[in-house]
């Protein structure tokens, strides 16, 4: 009997079909570990807000695919490149919104797939108003993340190359994983000069260790329910190695005025 670690349920699934992201929607929503870390990632992306209000229609998620935001965030326009997943088809590269107009941008596992990223940073500077914020979760550059989306993900992950850009066909799985660190840590010079109205406000490290056990959204989960609240206490004593082993981090964009 072979074993595979992939989830069932997406075995002969289009990639990037609604039913795909329905499937990791309840996912998330049936596994406790793999919920309390979405919910751990949406309570630091609205933190970007700092307590304030969000206004309906001024506040927009790029990539929504199998995103929960919405039930966090009033008011929130959901959006993808492809149809039939969203409010709205939108391409981060032309963002179809006036000047000024966004209170914020949110993004989930979106930004190393814009392949043309400078024409994202340029959009959401003019559609930002000041005091505005892009705010992300997007993979970790952490040795662990380096090889655990190299070995066992589909998407590509190149730390090496001197590019931001990369072609793209197909809008799921044509990528480059490793594009955060490129951008904000090994090139933060070059973005700072190149952008300097989007300021980066905060890198945070993202728990690991329960999304992993969990299966994430592609894998199998292999905790049984009497370990869940052991391991939530265990993913807390290892804070101190998410250096070293994060899968994941929280990046904030502030507009400046």
């Amino acid at each position: 009997m072979s074993f595979s670690l992939k989830e069932p349920r997406l075995v002969g699934v289009p990639v990037g079909s609604p039913a795909y992201f329905q499937i990791q929607r309840d996912l998330i929503a049936e596994r406790p570990l793999l919920k309390s870390c979405y919910d751990t990632w949406y309570r630091e992306l609205i933190s970007a807000n700092q307590g304030r209000p969000f206004q309906p229609g001024e506040t927009l998620e790029l990539g929504s695919g199998g995103s929960l935001l919405r039930q966090v965030v009033p008011g929130l326009i959901t959006s993808d490149v492809v149809e039939g997943l969203a409010d709205r088809v939108v391409d981060g590269r032309e963002l179809p919104f006036p000047d000024g107009s966004l209170q914020a941008i949110f993004m989930t596992h979106t930004m190393h797939h814009i392949p043309d990223v400078k024409r994202f940073f340029a959009e959401a500077d003019r559609a930002l108003r000041p005091g505005g914020f892009v705010a992300m979760v997007e993979v970790a550059h952490t040795p662990f993340a380096k090889f655990f989306f190299t070995h066992f993900h589909p998407e590509p992950y190149d730390d090496r190359t001197v590019h931001w850009d990369f072609t793209q066909q197909d809008s799921m799985m044509d990528s480059n994983q490793a594009l955060s660190w490129l951008v904000f840590v090994r090139d933060r010079r070059k973005y700072e000069a190149q952008f300097p109205k989007l300021r980066i406000e905060r890198f945070g490290w993202l728990p690991w260790f329960t999304y992993l056990a969990a299966g994430g959204v592609t894998m199998r989960n292999i905790v049984p329910g009497p370990l869940v609240p052991p391991l939530r206490a265990l993913e807390w004593l290892l804070t101190p190695l998410r250096p070293l082993f994060a899968l994941h981090w929280l990046i904030i964009l502030r507009k400046l005025p």
